[in-house]
This record gives structure tokens, C-alpha cells and sequence, in this order.
């Protein structure tokens, strides 16, 4: 496991706090912690458990795991994948069912080209892929893959 890193972590802890717009009291309570740990965390004073963490990620409606990246127990290659799950966790425009249906199809995307990538090892599959959708949404839309409209009979 990696070493925490607690200043940035209390750093961030406290910019998510003013953001979220809560007292270190509310935050306290919220989480369940004592209001003086919660205030030693923010400080860098304190290291907090997984468990600890993932009680402030869900008062503060964040992805836990944003705030394992910050005190370095994920790896940080994990991070873009973090990052994209907390943003579209932290979208207040929909709803927390429609977040989790976002969630499983970016899952479910990202094991998709995992597979690809493992059968076809050393082969640029993106390209193509990408250019059979260009050439199959150019199609549907009447026009060719390079935007012309084609000649009509």
C-alpha cells in the first residue's frame, strides 16, 4: 500500500467541505467522527482508514474513491477512472438511478476494450473502430465518412 499523503488529503477534504458548503461540525456529524479528528484530518494531523474516508466521501456525496487517490491508498493510474466516475457521481442534473446506469455502461465499455486489447495484442484496433462507427453513423445519416453528400440517383 502506498503512503497516505495526508496534507493534500486534508487540503482536499477541506476545499470539499466549503464546496459542499458545511461546517466542520455538519461535516463531523454527518460522517460520524468527532468534530476535533475530523479538524486533524483536514490538517494533515491525522490518517484516516479506508472506512473513515469512505464515511466523508458519502457525507460529502463523492466518490470514495477520489478521496483514496488523495490519501494514496489507489494507485494513481487509476485515477482518469476515478475522476470520470466522481464527476458523473457528482452531477446534480440527473438522478441516482440514471448515475448508476451511467456507471454500469462505462464499466461495461471499459471491460469491452479490455478484451479487445487482450485478443488482439500489438494491433491498433481503435483506429478501425472508430473509423467503421464514422462510416456507419455517415451512412445512417446519408452522407459519406468524409462529411460529402453523396449523389443522389
Amino acid at each position: 500500500m502506498a503512503s497516505l499523503n495526508v496534507g493534500n488529503l486534508g487540503e482536499y477534504l477541506r476545499e470539499q467541505r466549503r464546496q459542499a458548503q458545511l461546517s466542520l461540525r455538519q461535516l463531523a456529524d454527518a460522517a460520524g467522527v468527532s468534530n476535533p479528528y475530523l479538524s486533524q484530518i483536514e490538517r494533515g494531523l491525522r490518517k484516516p482508514s479506508a472506512d473513515i474516508l469512505q464515511q466523508l466521501a458519502k457525507a460529502l456525496r463523492i466518490s470514495a474513491e477520489t478521496l483514496y487517490v488523495q490519501a494514496g491508498i489507489l494507485d494513481e493510474r487509476d485515477r482518469d477512472e476515478v475522476e470520470t466516475r466522481a464527476v458523473i457521481l457528482s452531477d446534480p442534473s440527473i438522478n441516482e438511478r440514471q448515475k448508476q446506469v451511467l456507471l454500469q455502461i462505462y464499466d461495461a465499455f471499459r471491460k469491452e476494450n479490455a478484451a479487445e486489447a487482450d485478443q488482439a495484442p500489438g494491433a491498433d484496433t481503435g483506429a478501425a473502430a472508430d473509423a467503421d462507427v464514422d462510416a456507419d453513423a455517415a451512412a445512417a445519416a446519408g452522407t459519406r465518412a468524409d462529411g460529402a453528400v453523396p449523389p443522389t440517383n
